[in-house]
Parts: structure tokens; C-alpha cells; sequence
């Protein structure tokens, strides 16, 4: 006799909760950034609360923190980037990740030189500081 503990979720219901997940994702589409939307599915899951909603508001948690990490860029430099480069990396980096990016800037010392730019799990090191890590490992 198995205890209540020791049940299995029959696969059906696994299935139907995958089901759910993969429809949820295609009634977003590629809008998860669009606040509206978002919460749209959040209370009409809210409301209905399926089997599995939980799981489903979690795996749609993860999409919105994956997207907004995707629209996020941090640049630092060892000393106070001027204008001109500025300018020169917003555009660069609006044309390669398309508009709507947010880039902040700041200053990290430990670089020695260089830059550092990170775009969701991009990360591009053109540091003095990184140079000399892998010249380091390479000995």
C-alpha cells in the first residue's frame, strides 16, 4: 500500500501542466516586455487557477525577469566614459539589440582601462583588467 506521502502525480496531469505553460507562452508571443499583456495572463490564470497555476505563474515569472535581464545593459569603465563614447555605445548597442534598451552607466576602478559591457548574458570584456586574467591562466 503506498501512503498519501509517496502518491504520484499521475503523467496526464504533467502533461497538462506542460500544456498549459506552452500555451501561455504562445498567447504571450514575443510581448513579454509589454506590462499589459503581462498582467492580462497573470489575472485571467489568477482567476481560472488550473491545475498547476502556480508552476505556471512561476514559469512566467522566469520569462519576465529573462526579458527585462535581455532589455538591461551595464557598461563600466575605469574612469568616466566622455560623451562622445557614450553616445557612440548607446547607438551601437540600439542598433545590435534593437530600441528600448536599457543602458546605464558606471565607473569600476578595478578595470585599470577598458571597457566592460554587459547585455542580459552577453558579456563583452575589453578590460586591461581581463587581458591580464587569461595572460595569467595562459602561464
Amino acid at each position: 500500500m503506498i501512503s498519501s506521502v509517496w502518491r504520484r502525480k499521475p503523467i496526464g496531469s504533467w502533461l497538462r501542466e506542460e500544456f498549459q505553460i506552452s500555451n501561455l507562452k504562445s498567447r504571450i508571443g514575443r510581448s513579454v516586455g509589454d506590462d499589459d499583456r503581462v498582467r492580462q495572463a497573470v489575472s485571467a490564470v489568477i482567476a481560472q487557477k488550473p491545475r498547476g497555476y502556480v508552476g505556471i505563474l512561476s514559469h512566467l515569472h522566469r520569462l519576465v525577469k529573462l526579458d527585462l535581464e535581455r532589455r538591461t545593459a551595464r557598461i563600466e569603465s575605469a574612469v568616466a566614459a566622455p560623451e562622445g563614447l557614450r553616445s557612440s555605445l548607446t547607438s551601437n548597442l540600439t542598433r545590435r539589440y534593437g530600441a528600448g534598451l536599457n543602458i546605464s552607466f558606471g565607473m569600476n576602478p578595478e578595470l585599470i582601462g577598458g571597457l566592460c559591457v554587459k547585455v542580459g548574458s552577453d558579456v563583452f570584456d575589453g578590460s586591461v583588467k581581463a587581458r591580464l586574467s587569461a595572460l595569467e591562466e595562459s602561464f
